[in-house]
């Protein structure tokens, strides 16, 4: 069983910047794609970002492109979200994901993730 713990969520103001760390435990951590993704109140949960396995792929929404930036320790077992010019709009509760098998546009599925972490609250204030 994976366990995913998400940390570095919190109150910052527009243009400023957050950096969220997922670390896991169990499994093969440079086995899982890991995903990024965050849902604001009434909306539904939606794809940041992912970063395979051996960290040489990641991909990202078009909204984010250029801001934020995903990276992986496989020695530490911990992804990481680089988030820079947040946004109000940015303002969610982010959450990473790990998939046995992820490929292409699959990874940008909530479906295709196998283990979830619990949240972490981003609030970006204007």
């Amino acid at each position: 069983q994976v366990q995913l713990v998400e940390s570095g969520g919190g109150l910052v103001q527009a243009g400023g910047s957050l950096r969220l760390s997922c670390a896991t435990s169990g499994g093969t951590f440079d086995s899982y794609a890991m995903g990024w993704f965050r849902q604001a109140p009434g909306e539904e949960r939606e794809f940041i970002g992912y970063i395979s396995g051996s960290g040489d792929r990641t991909n990202y929404r078009e909204s984010v492109k250029g801001r934020f930036t995903t990276s992986r320790d496989n020695a530490k077992n911990t992804v990481y979200l680089q988030m820079n010019n947040l946004k109000p709009e940015d303002t969610a509760v982010y959450y990473c994901a790990a998939s046995i098998d992820c490929s292409g546009y699959r990874c940008h599925l909530i479906k295709t993730y196998d283990y979830w972490g619990q949240g972490t609250q981003v609030t970006v204030s204007s």
